[in-house]
């Protein structure tokens, strides 16, 4: 153990003597001094508007043994830290804002290692001014008081303000915003305040002056630019009144009145004054000067002016009344003064009201008798109306006006002085009717105008009407609507009418009367208006229906009113339906119907909506009929004539039976008829004209008649066809129809038929034309027939009729040469014949006969070219 110890006693004092065998200096800072950004801060100066975040400086130091270095940067305990560093590089950043008017130095410890050694030191930085700090006023607000009577140009006061930043940024100037009517001045370097020369203060024109003044420091530089502030506060100034205005009446002129009932010592009026000089007035004192007369007095403190005798001792109406009103200075000696001018009216006293009077005497009632509708403007005479009212003056003046219906009358004169004759004007004549009523009744005001009792008086104006025949008779309506069941007994009543007349007496009674195209089957009494018809009368609403003619209302003096009537004769059921024959013949193809049809001759619906039905039939069950119609079918079963002969027994398969039409009116009629039906089968019909034919078979006559317009139809238009071209052909001369020229034959040879060829035409003229034999024979040497004479121009076509002749044109040779239209008609007639060989064989038995007859016609047409 004690060779362990002297071991490692041994070792420490070698590893000691290594130790101080080698030498090891400390780092330390470089000082370029205060002007200088790198080193150490000492005495390093920085402006306080620099902008946080700026790196503004670079410590900067060495290690003798060439060590790395590393840079620290503390502040004292409890201040502010505003600097920043990197240890590696040394940069320093500002992080916080300067105020140097806060604090102008900041100490800051810095450091520099080698990682061995630590060097620390301790420097002051100084933040320099920048100009931040507006000029600030002092002893704010400003409030001055001065005597009005200052003289121009006197000091009042002076202004304060200081700028704490340094330099030409702490220097403060000052002036005053300008204004038009400144009264004050200010020194820009003092602040002293003085009324400006020439300028006087008036309290009773502007008791209080605001001025504002303006404090401009020297201007310096911030953040890089000049700049410079202000700073503006306002002054009050209060001018203190002084006693240089006299004093003044208030609320003048000044009137009074005296009254007959006054008594001495009553007050007439007050006058009252006021110092000029109001913030510091003086009392006030009273006194007449002239114009009383011995009979007013005045208090000298209040200003009362008295009577001091009695109204009827007043020897004038008006008296002007001269007072003073003076100021009270401190020795109670009368200084400045003002006077005035009161002037006093002896005036009657307001105790009489108007009054109306008549001939006898005051009156408040008026009352006349008169017509109805006296013409507008014209004067009610019957009235002897005079208004008064006697005091005197003003108080006698008073306006008149009538209360009651509106603008019917009107009063003359309406404003009256002491008293008037009253006059009253017809204004609106419409309003004096005696139907709207028998009396008018007004009342007549008179009342004060200028006074403040207001008297009034009232009269009742009462007017008495007499009718006159005004009206004329007027119905309750302007048409009247009756309607009455046909085959009323003669003498029923159809309607009422009313008409009024609202005169009086004989006026207004009406009588009756009617006329018009529709009145001689009615009747109308004289005094009721009951309108019924004439005993011989029989309406029928089936013949008419619907009558109107006018009645009249009338007067005494023939005055009458007019109203029209309209009466509707309302059908009623009085004819039964009717089939033409009792007993029917029909022919019934199985699938089709057959039809019967009544007619019930009534004139309205229901009563003449017929119902159908069947109500035997032999054989039963066999028919169904649509009620509304009258359609006759088979059963749905019965489809065939087998099943038809299965049925009956008979072998012309005629079946029979009856068929009730009965209406809807109420009570209902009915008629019957028997209806004998032949059921036959249907042929395959092909084509229109057959099916025409096969519904027409039991009409022959319809069939008829219907070929036979057919037939017109074909003949007329071939005629305007023929027409048209002929014209067209004459105008243009282009296109010359070629006649064939036939020699008349002898009578012994045979009959030529006349046919159209059927050719096609490629040029529309060519269906004039007409290849004759002499052409032919051209062709043909052989024929020893000669050549005839060129054909002249044919004459206009006519207008030929279908059951005329063709007419044959002669030619200049004396030939005869056939019309276009007897062309066509031939050419017409086999396209006709042509298309009939396509109808069925059912009618072919009528077409056959239908080509007979217009075979003979072109026959018959034929006949006259030979």
């Amino acid at each position: 153990m004690k060779k362990e110890k002297k071991t490692h006693a041994l070792l420490f004092l070698l590893l000691l003597h290594f130790t101080l065998g080698q030498s090891d200096y400390a780092p330390y800072f470089y000082d370029n001094g205060p002007s200088s950004t790198h080193g150490n801060m000492a005495l390093f100066s920085i402006s306080e508007d620099t902008a946080v975040g700026t790196q503004i400086y670079i410590l900067n130091g060495t290690d003798p043994e060439g060590d790395p270095v590393r840079y620290g940067l503390t502040f004292e305990k409890g201040s502010k830290e505003y600097f920043r560093v990197d240890s590696k590089s040394g940069n320093v950043t500002l992080i916080q804002e300067l105020d140097r008017e806060k604090q102008d130095e900041i100490s800051v410890v810095v450091s520099i290692t080698d990682g061995r050694n630590k060097v620390v030191e301790t420097v002051r930085v100084f933040v320099t001014d920048a100009n931040d700090e507006p000029p600030e006023f002092q002893n704010l607000p400003f409030i001055i008081d001065i005597p009005e009577d200052t003289a121009p140009g006197s000091s009042i006061y002076r202004v304060q303000a200081i700028d704490r930043d340094m330099g030409s940024g702490g220097s403060v100037s000052y002036y005053l915003q300008t204004s038009p009517f400144a009264k004050f001045t200010i020194d820009g370097h003092s602040g002293i305040l003085r009324v400006k020369p020439g300028e006087t203060l008036d309290y009773e024109t502007t008791p209080t002056h605001f001025v504002t003044v303006v404090a401009k420091d020297g201007g310096g530089k911030y953040k890089g630019k000049h700049q410079v502030l202000t700073a503006t506060a306002t002054m009050t100034i209060n001018v203190l009144d002084a006693q240089d205005m006299p004093p003044s009446f208030i609320g003048t002129p000044y009137f009074g009145y005296v009254y007959e009932v006054s008594v001495p010592g009553s007050e007439i009026f007050t006058v009252y004054a006021k110092d000029g000089d109001q913030g510091n007035p003086n009392p006030i004192h009273y006194s007449i000067i002239n114009g009383s007369d011995g009979v007013f007095d005045i208090n000298s403190t209040s200003g009362c002016i008295t009577l001091t005798t009695l109204p009827a001792l007043l020897r004038n109406e008006l008296y002007e009344i001269i007072v003073k009103a003076s100021e009270v200075g401190p020795n109670n000696q009368l200084e400045d003064f003002d006077i005035t001018t009161v002037t006093v009216r002896v005036v009657d006293l307001n105790n009489h009201p108007p009054t109306f009077y008549g001939e006898n005497g005051p009156q408040s009632k008026f009352e006349v008798t008169m017509y109805e509708h006296p013409p507008a403007g014209e004067i009610l005479r019957g009235f002897k109306i005079t208004v008064n009212d006697s005091d005197q003056g003003a108080n006698a003046k008073f306006k008149l006006r009538l209360v009651g219906p509106s603008r019917v009358l009107r009063v003359v004169p309406q404003t009256v002085l002491n008293e008037a004759q009253v006059t009253i004007i017809v204004e609106d004549t419409s309003g004096i009717d005696y139907e709207k009523g028998p009396t008018l009744s007004f009342k007549l005001l008179a009342v004060e105008i200028d006074t403040p009792e207001r008297f009034s008086a009232t009269a009742d104006i009462v007017i008495n009407l007499l009718d006159t025949n005004d009206n004329i008779p007027k119905f309750t309506s302007e048409y009247y609507i009756a309607r009455v069941p046909e085959n009323s007994p003669g003498g029923s009543s159809v309607v009422t009418v009313t008409a009024n007349d609202p005169d009086s007496g004989p006026w207004g009674e009406v009588k009756y009367t009617i006329y018009g195209s529709g009145s001689d089957l009615f009747t109308i009494h004289p005094t009721s208006g009951v309108i019924s018809t004439q005993p011989w009368t029989s309406l029928d609403a089936e013949v008419r229906s619907k009558y109107n003619f006018y009645v009249k209302a009338e007067d005494s003096e023939g005055k009458y009113g007019l109203s029209e009537v309209f009466v509707t004769v309302l059908d009623m059921n009085d004819h039964p339906p009717a089939f033409d024959e009792t007993f029917l013949e029909k022919t019934m193809i199985i699938g089709t119907p057959v039809k019967v049809e009544a007619v019930d001759d009534d004139a309205e619906s229901p009563n003449n909506v017929i119902e159908y039905s069947i109500m035997r039939a032999d054989p039963d069950n066999a028919f169904d009929i649509n009620s509304d119609t009258g359609e006759i079918k088979l059963k749905p079963f019965i489809k065939s004539m087998e099943i038809v002969r299965n049925i009956t027994k008979q072998k012309d398969c005629k079946w029979s039976l009856v068929v009730q039409a009965r209406d809807r009116g109420s009570p209902s009629f009915s008629t019957t008829a028997v209806v004998n039906i032949d059921i036959t089968e249907a042929t395959p019909l092909k084509g229109p004209m057959a099916a025409f034919l096969m519904k027409s078979r039991d009409n022959p006559l319809k069939a008829l008649g219907m070929v036979t317009v057919i037939i017109s139809l074909l003949v007329g238009v071939t005629i305007l066809i023929s027409t048209a071209l002929y014209m067209r052909n004459s105008k243009s001369n282009r296109i010359m129809p070629a006649r064939r020229i036939i020699k008349r034959r002898p009578r012994d040879q045979q009959s030529w038929n006349f046919k159209m060829p059927a050719v096609k035409f490629n040029n529309p003229a060519d269906k004039f034309l007409i290849n004759d034999q002499e052409s032919n024979q051209q062709r043909r040497p052989s024929s020893p027939r000669p050549k005839p004479p060129p054909p002249s121009a044919p004459p206009p076509p006519s207008n030929t009729r279908a059951n005329e002749r063709p007419r044959a044109v002669p030619t200049i040779s004396g030939t005869l040469v056939p019309t276009i239209s007897g062309a066509l008609a031939s050419k017409g007639s086999k396209k006709a014949k042509s298309n009939r060989r396509k109808e069925g064989n059912v009618s072919s038995a009528l077409v056959s006969e239908l080509k007979k007859k217009l075979e003979q016609k072109i026959i018959e047409s034929n006949q006259g070219y030979y």
